[in-house]
């Protein structure tokens, strides 16, 4: 017995040419293929697929709306997630006018797909009293005559999920505990990694693990927290400060084109926060049968009722970052050995990058 029926209400896209503005719409119900917007959303690829997928939205218990605030770019292209709130009224605004199916119920039967740091927080803040550019710690500064996009929690929790979508379900790769933006009933999804890409990048499995601890990332993040402390709680910065010098730990703000292999080669793979609780590194570990060691209090883990994450995962605490060699060379091989057994088992590969699996263990 089918327990729901899923149906595309509308995909909004906005983006820019040349320049200028403009907005694509398709209103029609999307049958075959979704064309090139959704090529590269695995949310819509699996739902096109689904086999509780209807063309009837009379029959749906959901409703799925594509909405893609990130194809929003700078000139430099990078995504305006504060804009979202506006992007988010926008859409609702016409799906509600053309159709009955919002308004019957508030839109508590849609579901949307919100995969930024902090959920439908939309967590980029402007300041429209800053230097007229565009900054970005990975792209540097950018003419152009626009403003500054920074990084704030603060700014997120203050302006907290978007009104119109307290009432919807909301499928986001942020969770933490207690935050007022992961709303309960919400679902929380790995981060993408492609697939595709990581496979292209597989060594033979027998390889030996050589690499004690991993990690490839930035440690501080000088252009948003200047002061230092605050960009991953200074989680990141006791890890380089701390170990830096230790043998045993092979990190480095580089990202090698062997960055896929050598977490293969690792046993271990810090899976520090950043600005948020959440990265993809979590995916790549397990994917690559890297042990994760997830450094995020308070984490809301994805399908944690269908991995058992404190078994094939080790969790330290933020305070305890320091004395993180000491934690992870006092677990004995018998418990590194059952991790790596279970990391091994294709389930739990592919139940991070393909979320269908979970269901059908």
């Amino acid at each position: 017995m089918r327990a729901c029926l899923w149906v595309f209400a509308v995909v909004l896209v906005f983006g820019f040419v040349d320049g200028k503005r403009v907005e694509r719409l398709r209103t029609e119900r999307i049958s075959g293929s979704a064309g090139d917007v959704l090529d590269d959303d695995p949310v819509g690829r699996f739902l096109l697929s689904s086999p509780v997928r209807t063309l009837n939205p009379d029959e749906a218990d959901w409703f799925y709306t594509p909405i893609y605030p990130t194809c929003d770019l700078t000139p430099m292209g990078l995504p305006l997630p504060f804009k979202s709130p506006r992007m988010m009224r926008s859409a609702i605004q016409l799906i509600s006018s053309n159709w009955p199916y919002w308004n019957r119920t508030e839109g508590s039967d849609h579901f949307f797909v919100v995969p930024h740091d902090f959920g439908a927080c939309f967590h980029y803040q402007v300041d429209d009293q800053s230097t007229q550019c565009y900054q970005s710690p990975q792209r540097g500064i950018g003419n152009s005559k626009t403003f500054e996009i920074q990084y704030n929690e603060e700014k997120a929790v203050e302006r907290g999920i978007l009104p119109l979508l307290q009432r919807s379900t909301l499928v986001q790769t942020f969770g933490q505990r207690n935050h007022v933006c992961l709303n309960e009933g919400s679902i929380t999804i790995p981060p993408f990694a492609p697939p595709q890409k990581m496979q292209a990048h597989q060594i033979p499995p027998d390889t030996p693990r050589s690499i004690f601890v991993y990690f490839r990332g930035l440690f501080y993040d000088v252009n948003n927290d200047p002061e230092g402390g605050y960009y991953a709680r200074g989680a990141r910065a006791a890890v380089w400060e701390n170990f830096k010098n230790n043998p045993l730990f092979d990190i480095s703000t580089d990202h090698p084109t062997t960055y896929y292999e050598d977490m293969q080669r690792a046993i271990f793979c810090l899976c520090p926060l950043g600005w948020a609780p959440w990265s993809p590194r979590l995916v790549e570990a397990v994917v690559f049968g890297c042990i994760p060691v997830i450094i995020a209090d308070d984490i809301v883990l994805p399908f944690a009722d269908a991995i058992p994450w404190e078994e094939i995962g080790v969790f330290v605490a933020e305070e305890d970052v320091p004395n993180l060699d000491t934690i992870l060379t006092t677990i004995p091989p018998e418990v590194i050995l059952r991790k790596q057994r279970l990391l091994a088992k294709s389930f739990y590969e592919t139940c991070n990058v393909i979320p269908t699996t979970c269901a059908t263990r």
